[in-house]
C-alpha cells in the first residue's frame, strides 16, 4: 500500500496520471497461518511449498480451497488435510457431469436452485465473498446428484458460476458437455428473482 501511493503520488506529480489515489477502494487479504497457528515463515519450518499441494491434490482443489478457508480478510490457519473435502467435491462435480445431460431447465426445484445459486455467486463475488460463493456450488451440485438426468440449463450454469474458482474441470467438463471453446468465452448468466424467493 505505501509503495503503490508513493509512486502514484510521484506520477501525479509529474502529471503522468489524472487522480490523485491509485484506487478507490483497498481490500487486504487476511494472513494464512501455518498449522502451527504461527505466521508462516521458512524459520519456524511451517511453510506450505503450493506445488506440493498441485501435485497431490490438483490446481482447482488448491484455489478452491484457499477462497473456502473463511472470509478473504480474515486470518486462517492452514490444514493440508481440509483440502480433501474439497477434493470430493470436486469428484462429485466429475460424477454429475457423467449423468445424461437432457434439454431443458428441469423442473421447478431445480430451476429455483439454478436460480439462486447464479444470483448468489455473482452477488459473493462483486462482494469477494467467495467461501460462501463456493458453498451454494455445492448445495447445487448436491441438488443435481439426486436427478437421473441433469437438464442443460442447470448444467451450464454450475460450470459458468464454477470457472472462476476451478476453471480446469470447468473447461473439461464445459467441453464433454458438447459446448464450444472456450467456457471463459461464454456469457455469465443470469437469474429470475421471481424464482430466487423462497416458496
Amino acid at each position: 500500500l505505501l509503495y503503490a501511493r508513493f509512486w502514484h503520488k510521484v506520477l501525479y506529480d509529474l502529471k503522468l496520471v489524472s487522480c490523485v489515489e491509485p484506487f478507490q477502494k483497498l481490500v487486504n487479504q487476511g494472513m494464512i497461518l501455518g498449522a502451527d497457528g504461527q505466521k508462516m515463515s521458512k524459520s519456524r519450518g511451517n511453510v506450505v511449498n503450493p506445488d506440493d499441494i498441485v501435485a497431490a491434490y490438483g490446481a482447482d482443489a488448491m484455489r478452491l480451497y484457499e477462497m473456502f478457508m473463511g472470509p478473504l480478510e480474515a486470518v486462517k490457519p492452514w490444514k493440508t488435510t481440509d483440502i480433501v473435502g474439497i477434493e470430493r467435491f470436486l469428484e462429485k462435480v466429475w460424477k454429475a457431469g457423467q449423468r445424461p445431460l437432457v434439454d431443458g431447465a428441469g423442473d421447478d426445484a431445480t430451476m429455483r436452485v439454478s436460480h439462486r445459486t447464479t444470483r448468489k455467486v455473482s452477488t459473493d463475488i462483486e462482494h469477494l465473498r467467495f467461501n460462501t460463493a463456493i458453498s451454494a456450488l455445492m448445495v447445487m451440485t448436491n441438488h443435481l446428484l439426486t436427478l437421473n438426468e441433469i437438464p442443460r440449463d442447470a448444467w451450464h450454469r454450475l460450470l459458468l458460476l464454477l470457472n472462476p474458482f476451478a476453471p480446469h474441470i470447468a473447461e473439461e467438463l464445459w467441453e464433454r458437455a458438447g459446448m464450444p471453446p472456450s467456457i471463459s468465452n461464454a456469457e455469465w448468466p443470469t437469474w429470475d428473482d421471481a424464482l430466487c424467493e423462497e416458496t
